[in-house]
Order: C-alpha cells, then sequence, then structure tokens
C-alpha cells in the first residue's frame, strides 16, 4: 500500500502518542477513557496535558474503534477502525502505526465511481466508514434530441458540454478524495462517453490509479458491487505476486540491515514485511535515518540516535521515500523491492 496518508505524522517531532480504542459507548464510556488517560499520563517526562485534552475530545466524539496519534497538543491523525486491534495506548518517538496499517491493508483505500451525464455517484472507502456523495454541475440540457432544423448541432454541443462539464466536475472532486485518503485503487463504471470526459479530467496521480468496471448504474449496484469486490480481491493477489517475483528476480535486499541501508539510500520501491516487527533499531530525525548499528547511524551524522521499534521506522521511512508497505506470509524476514 502507498502511505501518502501516513506522511503529515513524520512532519511533526514527537514522542507521539499512539492509542488504539475499540468503540466507546454507554454510560461506561467516559471512566474507560479515564482508564486509558491514566495509562499516558503514568508514562513520566512525556505526557502533556493539552496532547491528552486533544486525544480525549477525539476518542469521545465518535462511537466507532479509532486509531489516534497525537503530540504537542494535537491529533495528527484519526482513523476509524471497523475491526479495532487490541487496546493500546502509548508514548514513542515514532507513532506506532503497524496495527492501522496491517488492518488497512486488506481494505483497500479506494473510490467507487458510477458516472452518467447527469454527474456520478462516488463511494470513498477508507479513513473511516464509506461514504457517498452525488456530484453534479450542469442540469440542462443532458439528452440529445433529432429536434432537427438549423440549431442542432448547437444543441448537440450544448450537451456534449453539459456532459464533460459534469465529469469534470466528478474529476475534481476524486483528486481531492486521492489526495485526502491516498486512494489505491479508482473503481469506475457507467455511460462509456461520460467515462471517457472523466479520464480526460482526471489528475495524473488519479488517472493511474483507474480500473474500469463494466456493469453498474446508479439504478442498479448489484453487479457492480460484486464485480468490485472481485476486483480488489484480485489486484490485491496481483499485486502480492509482483512484487514477490520482482523482490526474487533481482535477489533484493533481504534482512533489517540491508533493507535500512537501501531506503537510507532512496533505492526502495517497496517494503515487505511478513508483520509487526517489535525489535529495535537506532533513528534519527530524518526520515531515512535508521539503522541497526548505534555506530553506523553516527557516521551518517546523526549525534543522538534513539532506539524505537524497527516497524514503526521502516515505515516512517517508507512514507518519506514514497515507497510502498505491504504485509505478506510470502516473506519470513523484512525484505525490500528495490526501484533500480
Amino acid at each position: 500500500m502507498r502511505l501518502d496518508f501516513i506522511r503529515p505524522l513524520y512532519e511533526r517531532r514527537g514522542p507521539y502518542a499512539s492509542v488504539y480504542l475499540g468503540a466507546l459507548t454507554g454510560p461506561e464510556r467516559e471512566s474507560h477513557w479515564r482508564s486509558v488517560r491514566d495509562r499516558l499520563d503514568g508514562h513520566s517526562g512525556h505526557a502533556d496535558e493539552a496532547t491528552l485534552d486533544a486525544l480525549e475530545e477525539e476518542a469521545l466524539g465518535a462511537a466507532a474503534g479509532r486509531a489516534l496519534f497525537a503530540t504537542h497538543g494535537d491529533v495528527v491523525l484519526a482513523e476509524s477502525l471497523p475491526e479495532a486491534p487490541s487496546e493500546l495506548a502509548t508514548w514513542t518517538p515514532l507513532p506506532h502505526v503497524t496495527p492501522l496499517l496491517m488492518r488497512r491493508g486488506e481494505n483497500i483505500p479506494h473510490i467507487r465511481v458510477i458516472v452518467d451525464h447527469a454527474g456520478a455517484e462516488v463511494t470513498v472507502f477508507g479513513g473511516g466508514s464509506p461514504r457517498s456523495t452525488t456530484v453534479e454541475a450542469a442540469s440542462w440540457p443532458l439528452q440529445k434530441t433529432a429536434q432537427g432544423g438549423w440549431s442542432q448541432k448547437r444543441y448537440e454541443r450544448a450537451v456534449d458540454d453539459a456532459w464533460e462539464k459534469n465529469a469534470q466536475a466528478v474529476a475534481k472532486e476524486i483528486d481531492e478524495q486521492v489526495r485526502r485518503i491516498g486512494a489505491e485503487l479508482i473503481l469506475v463504471a457507467g455511460e462509456p462517453k461520460s467515462r471517457s470526459y472523466l479520464l480526460h479530467h482526471l489528475g495524473t496521480k488519479a488517472a493511474d490509479r483507474v480500473m474500469i468496471v463494466e456493469h453498474g448504474s446508479r439504478d442498479n449496484h448489484g453487479q457492480f458491487e460484486r464485480d468490485v469486490e472481485r476486483a480488489l480481491d484480485e489486484w490485491l493477489d496481483r499485486r502480492r505476486a509482483e512484487l514477490l517475483e520482482r523482490h526474487q528476480e533481482s535477489a533484493g535486499p533481504t534482512g533489517m540491515a540491508r533493507v535500512c541501508q537501501a531506503l537510507r539510500e532512496g533505492r526502495v520501491h517497496a517494503v515487505l514485511l511478513p508483520g509487526e516487527r517489535p525489535g529495535p533499531v537506532w533513528i534519527g530525525e530524518g526520515g531515512t535515518q535508521l539503522a541497526t548499528d548505534e555506530g553506523e547511524l553516527r557516521r551518517w551524522g546523526v549525534e543522538e540516535p534513539i532506539r524505537e521499534r524497527s516497524d514503526s521506522a521502516l515505515a516512517r521511512a517508507a512514507a518519506m521515500t514514497d515507497a510502498e508497505l505491504w504485509f505478506t506470509d510470502a516473506v519470513e524476514d523484512v525484505a525490500a523491492v528495490l526501484r533500480y
């Protein structure tokens, strides 16, 4: 998966409070949060009231399970979790994002679009519960008629302009959502002419992630939903297989030390992880400053290396170098697919 959506976490210095919560409901809601807050407050030297207050407002403001990451009085990232991991509340130099990423990876952040001449129904999956919106710009004229006469061509041009204006509004919405949630896929169904207009107006980042789904209309979602789920499963399997094959064919780096070196050099296209890696590495303030050996990091100019979880350090380095991160049982140790 791409890690664009967590990059803002690394634009703020830690330490970070990382909190994973189940749904807080009922009369025990506030007392439950109080016990979580007390745990965070017990971490001497890290806790500060402004950060704890910001977390409390976010935690008590939603009923769903949540992953929250906060520092220096601000909640920098908050995501709803349909299936919350084991409850966790801790302070660490870097945000502990692995539980979030492991659950997000199987639920690909994506956008489903059913486009027609009137606009589109756009549903966003990622960063919480699915959110649907209807996008329209022009409501007339939308239908071509065989009225004949001298104005026929002008009327048809007006209809085409209305179709294109609606597609342009849909493209703008999709581009915005791609930036917001780091969507991996955009699944598009609907009228062929409107699909063509939409693809023409999408930004490069969004256009590269489009997959056309043949069935679907705003009046009939059934076949569209089935086709989408199948396409998502196939995309996941295909993507993992492609990355693993590239790693094996190029004899890419395996093991923490070699992967850290490749990340420092900015050569990693994707990191492959078998699961959580709590073992320690050494990090500096820079996004790619990580190593298994403290002395090696000092030679790179880091005056005071800090011990941190290796999976947290790998996620930061991948995010800051625009590398992908994938969890797969097909590798026994951390591995990397190189760009070159």
